[in-house]
């Protein structure tokens, strides 16, 4: 299972409120200094997806990436320099300098 904080709930209804059907895609991708990267869109969910659902926000994670996700937490955050979607993930072991890429 992947959960999702309150902030996160309220920033993926901000961005799919004029696509009801959309939800956010999290997939885990090859690549960066460690190995492994998260990539994240507005998609809808194909066949095989799996889907996480908090008060009307909908986040799809494809079977493959939900190995490496399961029992991590989506957030979203808004600081002074910075504002974006995080994902604590317990599957990591290591991560690169730069915050980027990770081991599992």
């Amino acid at each position: 299972m992947v959960t999702l904080s309150d902030n996160a709930v309220n920033k993926i209804k901000q961005l799919t409120a004029e696509k009801p059907d959309a939800g956010l895609r999290v997939k885990v991708v090859g690549g960066g200094c460690s190995g492994l990267q998260y990539r994240m869109e507005l998609d809808s969910a194909h066949d095989r997806d799996k889907v996480f659902e908090r008060d009307g926000a909908r986040l799809i994670v494809d079977k493959k990436s939900f190995l490496y996700l399961n029992g991590s937490e989506l957030d979203y955050a808004e600081e002074l320099m910075s504002a974006g979607f995080r994902l604590v993930n317990p599957n990591v072991k290591r991560s690169c300098g730069c915050g980027e890429s990770f081991v599992v």
